[in-house]
């Protein structure tokens, strides 16, 4: 089997999960890096025995690469999207797909007119904590789900990024920073999202950061950082969301969890690939540990372009995809629309759920 050939735009800090990762995958062959400050791509080759670094441009006119692997930051993801797919190169890219839903749109349907592929993250639901999840769903552990919870509340990442600005710009804050990973999941556990309401607000407007050269700037706050609403499910489950960068305190809401007519499910934090699944039967009251459907011990990002790579191989579905990606992307707008218009937002799109496939994706 031939590895498929693919180049790397941006060298921050995600970039190097992905390289390392990457390096023992038997479908990926990574043979450049990019970044528009040449001295990253650099510095990340020579770390992890790359042997071209280069401009953007460059990479892009590779013609033996197939597929461009997008970690840039938010606002560049669809112009080296649409570059890549202009190059004739398929193309998976952090999350979000892209900032605006109209810029999503067209990195879909000119990727789609040149017969290539799309994917996007999180790839994270393809670990062992929403595959254990959705196999207890499946299964009628909690019967059928009604209804759910999802929190992320934290102080933000100012205290710890050295150069968090992107965070408090429009396609930033805690809905499209971390929203993706746990609506990607609860649209794995329960089907698209029909419509959703909410209220958002910037609870705390004077950020600074924190830490590096930077330390002590101020930053501008552009986007709402406290984000609370409720998502009705197309097959009826409803879920009650907060995404939160203003609560500095402690919490003890739980990650998410699912109510059935049976019972309920507790998962774990959905940015990580591993974690227990608890279930808690109707009349019992006693928590159990699941057994998880496979083992995932570490941070395995990177296996949703694996399994797209596949996918393009075996003429199937792959499961990150663009089209979940452009989903779980209009809710986050929907999240914004509907509490600056004071009303319900019906989705337009809707996604089809593929089939489980409870084995693990080793990279």
């Amino acid at each position: 089997m031939t590895r498929m050939k693919t180049g790397i735009v941006g060298c921050g800090n995600i970039s190097a999960i992905y390289l390392q990762n990457l390096a023992a995958s038997e479908w990926i062959e990574v043979v450049a890096l990019a970044d528009r400050v040449l001295e990253k791509a650099e510095e990340r080759a020579a770390e992890f025995g790359i042997a071209t670094a280069c401009t953007v441009e460059e990479l892009m006119a590779i013609e033996s690469i197939q597929l461009i692997i997008n970690l840039t930051i938010p606002a560049s993801h669809a112009s080296v999207h649409l570059a890549a797919i202009e190059a004739g190169k398929h193309v998976y890219g952090e999350k979000p797909l892209a900032v605006s839903l109209e810029d999503a749109r067209l990195i879909l349907d000119e990727a789609t007119k040149r017969n290539l592929t799309v994917g996007c993250a999180p790839d994270t639901f393809l670990g062992a904590g929403v595959s254990t999840a959705r196999r207890a769903i499946e299964e009628g552990l909690i019967g059928r789900p009604v209804a759910g919870t999802a929190f992320m509340l934290g102080g933000g990442p100012e205290g710890w990024h050295t150069d968090p600005e992107f965070f408090y710009a429009y396609g930033g804050g805690p809905m499209f920073d971390m929203g993706p990973y746990y609506l990607s999941a609860l649209v794995n556990l329960l089907g698209p999202i029909q419509r959703i309401s909410s209220s958002t607000g910037i609870q705390i407007p004077d950020r600074v950061i924190g830490s590096g050269p930077k330390a002590g700037t101020p930053i501008a706050v552009q986007t709402p950082t406290h984000l609370a609403g409720t998502l009705d499910f197309a097959g009826g489950p409803i879920v009650t969301m907060i995404m939160s960068f203003d609560v500095r305190g402690a919490t003890e809401l739980p990650r998410m969890e699912i109510y059935g007519t049976a019972g309920t499910l507790s998962l774990p934090d959905p940015n990580f690939f591993g974690g227990d699944v608890r279930l808690r039967r109707a009349g019992s009251e006693n928590w159990e540990v699941l057994p998880p459907v496979f083992e995932s011990a570490r941070n395995e990002r990177g296996l949703g372009v694996e399994d797209m790579v596949k996918s393009i191989r075996e003429n199937r579905r792959h499961r990150a995809s663009g089209e979940l990606a452009y989903h779980v992307l209009e809710a986050m707008h929907a999240f914004m629309h509907s509490s600056a218009e004071s009303r319900h937002i019906t989705l337009d799109s809707s996604y089809k759920v593929p089939a489980a496939r409870h084995d693990s994706l080793k990279l």
